[in-house]
């Protein structure tokens, strides 16, 4: 029986393995509905989150790999519809993507004086409950123990994607939108930019994965430029260069359009890889991590730091901006910086030009979150 263990024991450790093993299994998971919900994609990092809690382990780049896929996807498919959403509605991304985050610092704000939860603290949670790596980073520069601020992100980040995952599903079944009536609103208020074909461009592959790959390097090079302590990240850098190449589709006489078939494997492939190495990075020491500083005051404190901002920004959103609810929803996914949540915006409204509103909201909020940590993290 010795071979037997021994045979298990390879399986096990086998860190290529675990990844399609806890893919499968999130995607059974994620597939359980209650009362029309589910978590969707959502539910690799649930099952990333126990394997990680029982120590599996996986090379970061995975997920890295994940991220910049999907934002690199995302920006490629608006592309083409964001510049002139943006140019409709500017003023109106802008204002929410700064409201939401302001909502969530005062939120935090008052736990650190009402509950007297510690500002380093304090910091982690505001990042981990918008989901913002950029955010703890800066949360750990400016306090005196980094390591309080990453427990605090650790605390509130599942719950962080798991909320705003929920609400953009809850929203529209509560509300009981005709959806197939709100696309076509959307649809026909952002438009489409025509280019003129002209002459026949150069394609450097018939499916368009070297345009992909270009796009890839050009925004993390555009990720990797700083003004101070500011970055755009590997979320930023590549949405942002997804949606210039989106847009126009060509550099010169090549192509760099991408079939739409193949950008939506690609998207759904890396939301689902950024999912599963988060999860398991997050679940590694998470009860402990719980259990050592205050978790369950702490998990609720990020929780309604999570919530708040959600139910303001879509108050704002709707009944002062007027904006419609696939807008508003996009937004409040970019505000919110939740990159799992729009992946399954896109699946519950059934359209990708979502990823715009998302797209035109998420700098200022990325700005936003990273000085609000720092300032959080800076009062003693």
């Amino acid at each position: 029986m010795e071979w037997i263990k021994n045979y298990w024991s390879s399986i096990v450790t086998n860190e290529l393995f675990m990844v399609f093993a806890i893919l499968a299994l999130g995607y059974i998971i994620g597939r359980i509905t209650v009362c029309g919900l589910n978590l969707g994609s959502a539910g690799v990092l649930l099952v990333a989150l126990v394997f990680g809690h029982f120590g599996v382990t996986i090379p970061d780049v995975v997920g890295d790999i994940g991220l910049v896929l999907f934002v690199t996807a995302v920006g490629l498919i608006a592309g083409p519809k964001f510049f002139r959403n943006f140019k409709i509605n500017a003023k109106s991304y802008v204002l929410l993507g700064v409201i939401i985050i302001v909502a969530g610092a005062l939120t935090c704000l008052a736990g650190v004086y009402l509950l007297g939860v510690p500002s380093d603290v304090s910091a982690g949670l505001l990042a981990g409950a918008l989901t913002s790596t950029p955010g703890l980073g800066a949360a750990k520069e400016a306090v005196a123990t980094p390591g309080n601020a990453a427990a605090g992100y650790s605390i509130a980040y599942i719950f962080g994607v798991v909320g705003v995952v929920l609400f953009v599903q809850i929203i529209p079944k509560l509300l009981k939108v005709d959806m197939e009536s709100e696309r076509e609103k959307f649809t026909s208020a952002s438009g489409v930019e025509l280019k003129s074909e002209g002459k026949k461009l150069l394609e450097l592959d018939s499916m368009g994965f070297c345009a992909l790959a270009i796009t890839v390097v050009l925004g993390i090079f555009l990720a990797k430029l700083k003004i101070g302590n500011f970055s755009l990240g590997s979320s930023g850098g590549p949405l942002i260069l997804g949606l210039i190449i989106g847009h126009f589709g060509k550099v010169g006489p090549v192509s760099l359009k991408v079939q739409k078939s193949v950008l939506e494997a690609v998207r759904e492939l890396g939301l689902v890889l950024f999912l599963l190495g988060a999860g398991v990075e997050g679940g590694a020491g998470f009860l402990q991590c719980l259990a050592e500083n205050g978790g369950v005051k702490l998990f609720i404190v990020g929780a309604f730091i999570t919530l708040i901002p959600m139910f303001v920004g879509y108050f704002f959103a709707r009944k002062i901006l007027k904006l419609d609810i696939l807008n508003a929803l996009g937004s409040i996914c970019g505000g919110m910086t939740s990159t799992p949540a729009l992946g399954s915006l896109i699946r519950v409204a059934g359209t990708d030009d979502v990823a715009a509103a998302y797209a035109a909201t998420y700098p200022f909020a990325l700005v936003c979150v990273v000085l609000a940590c720092q300032l959080i993290g800076m009062i003693s």
